[in-house]
């Protein structure tokens, strides 16, 4: 072999295990760190004990998950056919109802159990009140770059709730 063929082979080699080694790195990331971002809600299905399903919020559902790097989160579920008033403070008893029965939005503090692959969230304030002060789990079914999908088995509905999120843009 001459010079130059070695040293063709040589870059080839070096280019190569570069590629890897962040290939490698980058699988490596906590799920945590994995996690730290904006979610847009793309499906929400509850799982009845019977194991019948159906969507609390509707069939085009709205909602975002934020996660930072400093272990805080809000999340908001909303269905996209409530009612809209021109004044939220003077709706319909009827109104009221739908719009109480199709929004929830959260906020705390988060962990992560990588082993188990569950978040903790930590409610400190929620529209729904019996939120407060409580803990809720939620478990990684999987998580890639653009999708996170969680399971929570224990939901105040006496459901299993399942979601599929994206990573916004």
């Amino acid at each position: 072999m001459n010079h130059r063929s070695i040293l063709n082979v040589s870059v080839l080699a070096v280019l190569a295990l570069s590629v890897m080694s962040g290939s490698t790195i980058a699988q490596q990331k906590s799920l945590k760190d994995q996690l730290v971002g904006t979610w847009t809600l793309v499906e929400a299905i509850d799982v009845r004990p019977d194991g019948s399903k159906f969507n609390p919020w509707g069939s085009n559902p709205l909602g975002t998950y934020m996660f930072d790097a400093s272990g805080r989160f809000a999340q908001m579920l909303i269905r996209s056919d409530l009612p809209k008033l021109p004044n939220r403070a003077k709706g319909t008893a009827e109104q009221n109802q739908a719009i109480v029965a199709g929004s929830v939005a959260m906020y705390g503090t988060y962990s992560v159990n990588e082993a188990d692959k569950v978040i903790t969230v930590h409610f400190e304030g929620s529209t729904f009140a019996g939120f407060n002060g409580t803990d809720g789990k939620r478990t990684i079914v999987s998580l890639t770059a653009d999708e996170l999908r969680t399971t929570n088995p224990n939901t105040s509905t006496g459901t299993r709730a399942d979601s599929v999120w994206k990573r916004a843009k």
